[in-house]
């Protein structure tokens, strides 16, 4: 059975710039989903959307646009937003698990308002021809509340489901719930989709392996930790390429120069990449090490240095 990958959308990180890059000096990745617009009842799109959704800026790239809303109003101006630029799809986003957004009945914390849901996808179906996909959690307090909205997605001809098998206050702590997630293959006739800890081939492989059944696999932290785990998990191998700290050298260099250009400042810059650094570290033997080497450096030639000796010393896991 052929599989198809899926970058999962991690706000902050998977822009067009990361995507870009990431398609360019890794491939593997079959369609990338774009961080979520949100409207915050303001009927206006913001500029950095904009700029993430524009063809031009992804000319090279499937890309699914995505929202975060618990207003039928906001997602119908959404869907016409994303429409006028050429997408067919836009998805769904009730995964979100941070506090501040679930405090607002969003993401993961809608997921126990099935007759909310029910209203809003009513709508959408009603009054547009948009190709809907939803992004899930198993809930926010637990694993059942999912399997509650099922007799509603089930109304309605949603594209697909993917799901993160962790509830909304498990943020990214703890285990992912495999036997929740199997609980969801058996109650729904919708196509599934499986996010979750794929952070290595072998991690891959045992969902995989777990889920006969899944060919959508959708990879967040681990796709940002090691770059070449899509092209991998592809091409079936445990080997990095021969010149692997070249190609990801230009893959570094090329994020920092297109934030750089983008950003104004010095700060700007190191934040940006502070976070990209702390999913990178993962790739070496001491990641606490290797990020304080980033974190220490206070100034761009100072950064340039720290990343220049991380390459050439660290040791890889």
């Amino acid at each position: 059975m052929s599989i198809t990958l899926l970058s999962s959308p991690l706000q902050g990180f998977t822009d067009f710039k990361f995507r870009n890059a990431f398609h360019k000096y890794f491939g593997g990745i079959d369609t990338f989903y774009a961080p979520y617009i949100r409207l915050d009842k303001k009927l206006v799109i913001k500029s950095s959307y904009q700029r993430d959704l524009q063809p031009e800026n992804n000319n090279t790239l499937n890309v699914i646009p995505q929202v975060m809303t618990n207003d039928a109003d906001d997602f119908l101006f959404v869907v016409k937003y994303i429409q006028n630029l050429g997408y067919k799809e836009l998805n769904w986003n009730l995964g979100c698990p941070y506090p501040m957004v679930t405090k607002r009945g969003m993401g993961s914390g809608l997921i126990c308002e099935p007759t909310k849901i029910d209203h809003i996808l009513n709508r959408v179906h009603n009054e547009t021809d948009v190709i809907v996909s939803m992004k899930m959690r198993m809930g926010y307090e637990n694993s059942e509340e999912i399997l509650n909205t099922f007799p509603i997605l089930d109304k309605y001809p949603l594209k697909n489901i993917a799901i993160h098998a962790r509830i909304g206050k498990q943020l990214y702590k703890g285990n992912v719930d495999l036997d929740a997630f199997q609980r969801c293959i058996e109650n729904t006739k919708h196509k599934l989709y499986y996010n979750g800890d794929i952070t290595s081939v072998a991690k891959f492989k045992e969902m995989q392996e777990r889920f006969p059944s899944i060919d959508h696999f959708m990879i967040g932290r681990g796709l940002i930790a090691d770059p070449f785990l899509p092209s991998m998990i592809k091409s079936n191998t445990l080997e990095y390429p021969q010149n692997r700290w070249q190609i990801f050298r230009e893959f570094h260099d090329t994020l920092y120069n297109e934030y750089d250009a983008a950003l104004s400042g010095p700060v700007p810059i190191k934040m940006k990449m502070l976070g990209f650094w702390e999913y990178f570290s993962m790739s070496f033997s001491n990641p606490q090490k290797t990020y304080k080497k980033i974190k220490k450096a206070g100034n761009r030639k100072a950064y340039q240095q720290a990343v220049k000796d991380i390459l050439t010393n660290e040791k890889l896991k």
